[in-house]
């Protein structure tokens, strides 16, 4: 085990095309993730999804520590059903414009606005128009739209806050463009192997199985201690 390696105390993973496929987790991935938790390590899920559309499709949610929700405006703690939100809701004045310009879907969370391709232009021009310091954030076709600031990486950090841990004590794993935010922090950056390519050329090391498959084996390896060194940082 490298002394980095000793130091990794927790995994935080994306949810689509990392757990899950087709939304769902599978028993086999579950079954690797309760042997993760039940010798010491920390769960914290990552996800761009509205909190009840986690809940919905993840009834075994029970199994993190916490939750990042809406691309890290939102944090839930399962044990305890309780939800922080990490920024404040979008402007009213930002839903009724992207609204009347015919931007749809458009879902709204607590925090998060969210839409798809191709109106990414559209957004943009949105915000800026109305003079607003929020961003957009690609993912797979889908366009979300959340305060400057707030991130995969800022959520992760308030959950890790929460259990006393820094984002070095976690290896990151996750499939898409969103997730490096978060994978760039972690002691350890895993992509799993159906990640997109330009995922799969900044981090650490690359899953050999796609989504779940790849976690299983990721979780194998933290608890055999026998990931490789940060290729992407300098030790410490």
């Amino acid at each position: 085990m490298t002394e980095r390696g000793a130091r990794l105390r927790a995994l935080a993973a994306d949810y689509d095309g990392t757990l899950a496929v087709n939304g769902r987790v599978d028993d086999c991935t579950l079954r690797a993730l309760a042997r993760l938790r039940a010798a010491g390590h920390h769960l914290v899920l990552v996800t761009g999804r509205r909190l009840p559309h986690v809940l919905s499709d993840f009834p075994a949610v029970d199994v993190c520590d916490r939750v990042v929700a809406e691309n890290g405006a939102l944090l839930y703690r399962p044990d305890r059903r309780e939800e922080r939100q990490l920024a404040p809701a979008p402007p009213a004045a930002l839903v009724a414009e992207l609204e009347r310009r015919g931007v749809e879907p458009l879902g709204q969370g607590r925090v998060i606005l969210a839409t798809h391709e191709p109106h990414a232009a559209a957004v943009a021009a949105t915000i800026r128009d109305l003079g607003l310091d929020h961003q957009v954030i690609l993912n797979k076709g889908a366009v979300m739209v959340l305060p400057q600031g707030v991130d995969k990486a800022s959520g992760l950090v308030a959950a890790l806050d929460e259990l006393a841990l820094s984002p070095g004590d976690a290896a990151g794993v996750g499939d898409a463009e969103n997730d490096w935010a978060f994978l760039a922090t972690c002691g350890r950056s895993v992509a799993v192997a159906n990640a997109l390519p330009a995922l799969k050329q900044q981090v650490d090391l690359v899953t050999r199985g796609e989504a779940g498959k790849g976690v299983v084996e990721l979780v194998e390896r933290l608890l055999a201690g026998d990931l490789p060194a940060s290729t992407s940082r300098p030790p410490g």
